[in-house]
């Protein structure tokens, strides 16, 4: 079986190699795409064809996908956590340095000198003391969010000599296995904003996180915090923020998400959305989004989605495999099985998963002849979004 796949960013080379023969990557054409890889290119207006059965993010962020929508058409859309973590966390520490140490406005001053008639050495040893700016070691950093970036973040505080500090109240087995132990439990965002130096926001941006950090948090902050926010534009209330700079109540925030208001405020450092813009992270983006496709594609998996919960039966080794998306509704997989028996379909394994209102059904068949109108029965269950013959 061959597969249409169409990419509307630039996807690393490295991911696409993993590509089989059996797939046709078309970045211009492809208008009836079985599957979509993308970067950054919005999506919420795209006219989205019959075929289209899986759309890959090669990086975390989902925000330029109509997720509801894709769920709605049995689009599985899969991303890449933790592919660009170590990148974030590199600039995480660059925004650290830069918003203690003012080295961004000292170059700067640096570039106004004129060396054909200032002695440049006298002058920046008379005005060096303006960008001076206070140490990491010993302070206190508070994370918010431990998932795949916000650990490698907290750990390497640690690793700074700082005292650090996590909240995040669904922090998963997995990652908590890999925090440092040195790292402390915050009861809750109010005590980090009383007492930390420094605060790394890394939670994903939704409707339950608009304005995240708000008036009331900032009014807590400790004298001379620090704050960063590499994670999504939304997070903070720029109308707060501008305040709590202005009156100084916060001594700089970082921002790799600059907006209209951002750019304009007091001690605001804007970086140009560089958290995963390096060439490892754009690799490893790709490769993991690809790996993801190829398994829905060949067996019907799913791995890493965030419309639809991640299931696996590994390779099929049966006659066939078929997957149902569908709603979570009662007594659905009683009807997907009954079709099944009416048209004397032998069940030889079956799995169900669930995540929200949608969830997901593989099933393995012994039967060697199959119906085409078997698939049409399970379609028309009411409540299917999609169902595909894998194998």
């Amino acid at each position: 079986m061959n597969y249409q796949i169409k990419t509307l960013n630039n996807i690393s080379k490295k991911g696409l190699k993993q590509l089989t023969e059996q797939y046709v990557v078309d970045q211009e054409g492809a208008d009836s795409p079985d599957a979509i890889l993308v970067r950054s290119a919005k999506m919420h207006d795209m006219a989205f064809n019959d075929n289209l059965s899986f759309i890959g993010r090669a990086g975390a962020g989902v925000n330029n996908i109509p997720l509801e929508r894709c769920a709605e058409q049995g689009i599985v859309v899969c991303n890449a956590p933790g592919a660009n973590a170590n990148a974030v966390k590199e600039l995480v520490a660059t925004a650290m340095l830069i918003s203690s140490r003012k080295v961004v406005q000292g170059i700067e001053w640096t570039k106004t000198l004129d060396g054909t008639q200032t002695d440049i050495g006298a002058a920046v040893e008379k005005n060096k003391k303006a960008f001076a700016g206070p140490e990491l070691y010993k302070k206190k950093m508070g994370v918010i969010g431990l998932g795949a970036i916000g650990l490698l973040v907290a750990n390497m505080a640690v690793d700074f000599g700082m005292k650090v500090y996590g909240f995040d109240p669904f922090i998963t087995i997995k990652h908590a296995w890999g925090l440092s132990r040195k790292v402390k439990r915050a009861s809750s965002l109010e005590a980090l904003f009383q007492n930390c130096d420094y605060i790394s926001i890394h939670v994903p941006y939704m409707e339950a996180t608009k304005n995240y950090i708000n008036a009331d948090l900032l009014a807590l902050a400790k004298p001379n915090l620090r704050l960063m926010n590499l994670a999504r534009g939304g997070l903070v209330d720029e109308d707060a923020l501008a305040e709590a700079l202005e009156n100084d109540k916060i001594a700089a925030y970082v921002t790799d998400f600059p907006s209209n208001k951002t750019i304009h405020m007091k001690n605001a450092i804007n970086i140009p959305h560089l958290g995963a813009s390096t060439p490892e992270s754009e690799e490893n983006c790709a490769t993991m989004v690809v790996d993801s496709l190829r398994e829905y594609m060949e067996n019907g998996n799913i791995i890493n989605s965030v419309n639809y919960p991640d299931c696996s039966m590994g390779e099929c080794e049966t006659a066939h495999r078929i997957t149902v998306a569908h709603r979570n509704v009662p007594n659905m997989i009683a009807s997907i099985t009954t079709v099944l028996a009416q048209d004397n379909v032998n069940i030889a394994n079956m799995t169900n998963k669930n995540k929200g209102k949608y969830a997901y059904t593989m099933i393995d068949i012994d039967s060697e002849e199959f119906k085409a109108e078997t698939l049409a029965d399970l379609k028309a269950i009411d409540g299917v979004t999609r169902v595909r013959l894998v194998k």
